[in-house]
């Protein structure tokens, strides 16, 4: 693609890293039929190759309207238009770019502009959302049930194995999952102990940033971050083998933490480290011995929902599903396995209405095999999906958490 970027953009990092993106674009339009938002609308501006248009006139010079800003608010930044493209377009962080950029230009009107202060203010933040969920869970029985639906049910954590294994592994809590399905990490560090390593939490780290950044707030995003490297690094001088991340949705951030914080002389080095050190808990236990855990799934029926941020942020379709099958489970089918869930981080709060639509067909899909479980591997779209499904939703680690049948 041709661009004729402002000379006042090409002067920015980004600007520079936008224009190379939008020069690999070659028009083809693939990248149309795998996107949500335009299989649900039929508009050309709803979909990443409209996106793209949108974003290179913006950054040519054009002034952004609400209208841009409402097109590129609709992308769930899903990546499966990666995915598709034969061209490696980098359209995810060409959209960051483009967001920040029509943020800066137009703003937002008074009442979305609160919804998303409020939502950086309380969400990033497990000491303010817990108890917020914990009021939303007490008076889940005086509730509507449209509402109802959408508060979780109290998890608990169960016991944390003590660090007891010369192997030693550092996991990210998070935000969210913290608060709540605290289940999902402490699921992680028992069958990790099982497997001969310690899983150990470290004070002080956090939210990964993914939430501000996908919110265009990027030097609170960047914060996080910084949090986190610091939090991580004497760990990781120490010997740590990895970061488990047990929210595909973090661990598609993080392992971008390299990128996205290189042009911070006191981070680059130190971020990039973190970065290759990332891995999302499948990628961990499917190259251990898994001897212990043969046969733990004895023919249980299970629909997984591969997340975008694991099949298209983080490349590892299948991962999950091979290594559920390698333990006796039977894996159901689910038509449009590609297609997002409408959860997408904020997407289910600030775009009801196509969240919702996207929800329905996603557990149509899911739940058309008769499976006994519903599992995924990100917390966002374990609670989504949770809020709609007749059947259980678990993160597909705590169905490895449990006596193995030989003994172990």
């Amino acid at each position: 693609m041709q661009t004729s970027l402002t000379p006042e953009t090409l002067r920015s990092a980004e600007g520079r890293e936008a224009d190379a993106i939008l020069r690999a674009c070659v028009h083809c339009g693939f990248c149309t039929a795998t996107c949500p938002t335009y299989r649900l609308l039929g508009d050309e501006l709803d979909g990443p190759r409209g996106r793209i248009y949108l974003i290179k006139q913006v950054l040519e010079g054009h002034a952004p309207t609400h209208r841009t800003q409402r097109h590129l608010d609709r992308c769930l930044t899903c990546r499966a238009c990666e995915t598709t493209c034969p061209s490696g377009v980098r359209y995810a962080r060409l959209a960051d770019i483009g967001r920040g950029v029509v943020e800066r230009a137009v703003g937002r009107r008074p009442w979305e502009a609160l919804v998303r202060r409020l939502l950086r203010a309380t969400v990033p933040h497990p000491r303010r959302f817990g108890p917020l969920l914990r009021l939303g869970q007490l008076a889940a029985p005086l509730l509507p049930a449209a509402l109802r639906r959408h508060v979780p049910a109290r998890r608990p954590a169960g016991a944390w194995p003590p660090a007891r294994h010369r192997r030693r592994m550092l996991v990210l809590e998070g935000c969210v999952q913290r608060a709540a399905t605290p289940d999902t990490s402490a699921a992680a560090a028992r069958v990790l102990d099982r497997l001969g390593i310690s899983l150990v939490r470290v004070s002080g780290a956090g939210c990964c940033g993914a939430m501000s950044h996908h919110l265009a707030a990027t030097a609170e995003a960047h914060a996080f971050m910084r949090r986190n490297v610091d939090a991580w690094w004497p760990e990781v001088e120490a010997g740590a083998e990895a970061i488990v991340i047990t929210a595909s949705g973090c661990g598609s951030v993080v392992k971008e933490y390299g990128e996205l914080l290189r042009e911070d002389p006191a981070y680059a080095t130190r971020a990039a480290r973190i970065a290759a050190l990332a891995r999302d808990l499948s990628e961990v236990i499917a190259r251990e011995d898994l001897s212990t855990l043969e046969g733990i799934g004895r023919g249980r029926r299970v629909a997984f929902h591969s997340p975008c941020s694991l099949q298209h942020g983080q490349r590892l379709a299948g991962t999950v599903e091979a290594l559920l099958a390698r333990l006796g489970f039977e894996l159901t089918p689910v038509p449009d396995a590609h297609i997002c869930c409408g959860s997408a981080g904020t997407y289910s709060i600030l775009q009801p209405t196509l969240s919702t639509r996207l929800l329905a067909d996603k557990v149509a899909a899911l739940e058309g095999g008769a499976p006994a479980v519903v599992a995924t591997a990100n917390v966002g779209c374990q609670l989504h999906l949770a809020s709609a499904a007749r059947s259980p939703v678990r993160h597909w680690i705590e169905l490895l958490d449990g006596p193995s049948p030989r003994g172990g």
